[in-house]
C-alpha cells in the first residue's frame, strides 16, 4: 500500500499544466557502440534553463493561489532550482528570492540574476536549515521546496511519462539524487506505468548520503565534499524522501569524480552533449556496468556548467 502523498494522476496532471514552460526533451542513444548496456541519454540540460527543474517549477507555480503568488516566491538552491523559479516568476511577473550556499557555482549565480532573481548567498549549513525551515528571515513570500512537494515532484515525474512514451521496453532508469524530487518523481510515474523496470537514484560518492540512509535504514550524515558535481550532493536526506526512496527505487549507485569527468568528456565527444557534473553522474554509473545490462535510461538533468570548469574537464585524461 502507498504511503506517500504523490499519485500517478497528480504526474498526469502536471503534463498540461508545465507544457507552457518545459520543453519535451529528446531521448537519444548514447553513441558508443562497445558500451556494457544500450545507453539513452533523457536530455534536460535542452530545456530553456538547462535543468528538469523548470518543470517541478511551473507546476508549484501553477497550483499556488492569486494571493500567494503577490507575495513572490523563495527557494533554497544551489542553482538550478533557482532558475526553474525566477524563470517562472518572470513570465508570471513576480518577484523570486533565492538563498544560495556560498560555493553555488557563478554561472548560476549569473543566469538567476539574468531571470530578475534577487540572490543571498549564505554557508552551507544555514541554506541546508531552510529547507527545514520553509522560510527565511525578513523574506515574506511563499516557498517552494526544492524537492519535498509533491507539485514539485509531480512536475519532475512527467520525464517518466515521457520517458515511457520514447522507450517502453525499458528496463533501467538512472536518476541523479540532490533531495530526490526528481528521483521520486520519475520513481513514481515509472513504478504506476511499468512495476518491472529497475529504478536506481546515482550519486558522486564524495557526497552519497542516501546510499547512507538506504543501507542503514535510517538517515545518516556523511562527510559532504563539494566538487565539480554541485548540483546534487549533500550532508543527510530528510526523513520523509528516505521513505519515499524505499518504498520507490531498487537502490542506490555512486561514481567517482574520475568516473563522472570521463562521462561528461564521452557525452560531449560522441554525442555533442554538455552536461554538468550532476547531469554526467548517471551515464558514469552505467558505463561502470553497476547497474548491469539492457536498454538504460539516464537521466541527463541539467547542463549548466561553469565554461573554465568545462574546459579544465574536457582538457584532463
Amino acid at each position: 500500500m502507498k504511503i506517500t502523498g504523490l499519485r500517478i494522476e497528480d504526474v498526469r496532471r502536471a503534463q498540461p499544466a508545465i507544457a507552457d514552460a518545459a520543453i519535451r526533451t529528446p531521448l537519444v542513444p548514447l553513441n558508443l557502440w562497445d558500451a556494457p548496456a544500450e545507453i539513452f541519454l533523457k536530455l534536460e540540460n535542452l530545456q530553456p534553463i538547462g535543468s528538469f527543474k523548470i518543470r517541478g517549477a511551473a507546476n508549484a507555480m501553477k497550483l499556488m493561489s492569486k494571493d500567494e503568488l503577490a507575495r513572490g516566491v523563495l527557494v533554497a538552491s544551489a542553482g538550478n532550482m533557482a532558475q526553474g523559479a525566477a524563470w517562472n516568476a518572470r513570465r508570471l511577473h513576480i518577484p523570486c528570492t533565492v538563498i544560495a550556499p556560498d560555493y553555488a557555482p557563478d554561472t548560476k549565480v549569473q543566469a538567476i540574476e539574468r531571470l530578475g532573481g534577487r540572490v543571498i548567498k549564505v554557508p552551507f549549513d544555514r541554506w541546508w536549515q531552510t529547507f527545514t525551515d520553509r522560510s527565511y528571515p525578513g523574506v515574506n513570500a511563499a516557498f517552494i521546496h526544492s524537492f519535498d512537494d509533491d507539485r514539485v515532484m509531480a512536475g519532475n515525474g512527467t520525464i517518466g511519462l515521457e520517458l515511457l512514451e520514447d522507450l517502453p521496453n525499458v528496463d533501467s532508469v538512472l536518476i541523479p539524487w540532490g533531495g530526490g524530487g526528481l528521483a521520486c518523481g520519475i520513481a513514481t510515474a515509472l513504478r504506476a506505468i511499468k512495476p518491472s523496470v529497475r529504478i536506481y537514484a546515482v550519486e558522486a560518492d564524495t557526497g552519497a548520503p542516501l546510499t547512507a540512509s538506504l543501507q542503514a535504514g535510517s538517515p545518516q550524515v556523511v562527510d559532504y565534499q563539494p566538487s565539480f558535481v554541485d548540483g546534487i550532493g549533500s550532508k543527510t536526506v530528510f526523513n520523509s524522501m528516505l521513505v519515499m526512496a524505499q518504498e520507490l527505487l531498487d537502490g542506490s549507485l555512486t561514481a567517482s569524480l574520475d568516473e563522472i569527468a570521463a562521462a561528461l568528456r564521452l557525452m560531449a565527444e560522441r554525442n555533442r552533449v554538455i552536461a554538468e557534473g550532476a547531469g554526467a553522474v548517471a551515464l558514469a554509473v552505467a558505463l561502470s556496468g553497476k547497474a548491469g545490462g539492457g536498454r538504460i535510461a539516464c537521466i541527463v538533468s541539467g547542463g549548466n556548467i561553469d565554461l573554465p570548469k568545462l574546459a579544465k574537464i574536457l582538457g584532463e585524461r
